[in-house]
């Protein structure tokens, strides 16, 4: 997890989408049409006072910027940097759900929570994951570093680093030699 300040992380994610996103024809264009920016800018800010305590205010933030973008991060998720979600209308990140660096989730996934208890129920995705469209990552789970989750998969169980996930419920593919 980045320690760096929102405009060190912005200018992270606007080159992170440009590298990405073959679309993206200017840093300009990144930085005032795309809503995971907008949706990440704000996250960011609501995560600064979740941290504080301020819960009323963070959820606040947190929901108008859902209203906004059609993203609705939980400001007490922690997200590393380097965050890039494509398209992102329907995206929902848990609250205890943990993302590393450089990750990328497309629109309709859902890190959600299995079960209402005050634990980690939420996933943790390690740096560089993939997840396709409509995916469901459920639960306290870990998709390992570098790992890919196909599009409309249900993964319920933990995800090897440099595996791939398909299915519903999604089963592991595990390239021989990684």
């Amino acid at each position: 997890m980045s320690k760096n300040s929102i405009f060190q992380l912005a200018s992270y994610n606007i080159k992170r989408t440009m590298e990405l996103d073959p679309a993206a024809k200017t840093k300009f264009e990144v930085l005032f049409i795309y809503p995971h920016i907008k949706a990440l800018y704000h996250y960011r800010i609501a995560h600064h006072f979740w941290t504080r305590g301020h819960h009323l205010l963070a959820r606040w933030i947190s929901n108008r910027a859902r209203h906004k973008t059609g993203i609705e991060i939980h400001p007490g998720a922690q997200i590393g940097k380097g965050l890039v979600i494509d398209h992102g209308m329907g995206v929902v990140i848990g609250e205890t759900t943990i993302i590393g660096d450089d990750c990328q989730l497309y629109h309709g996934v859902t890190l959600g929570g299995r079960g209402s208890t005050d634990v980690k129920r939420h996933p943790t995705l390690e740096d560089g994951v993939y997840v396709g469209s409509g995916a469901k990552i459920l639960g306290n789970i870990t998709l390992g570093a570098h790992s890919k989750v196909g599009a409309n998969a249900v993964v319920l169980e933990d995800v090897p680093a440099h595996a791939t996930a398909v299915g519903l419920p999604a089963r592991n593919i595990i390239k021989e030699g990684r």
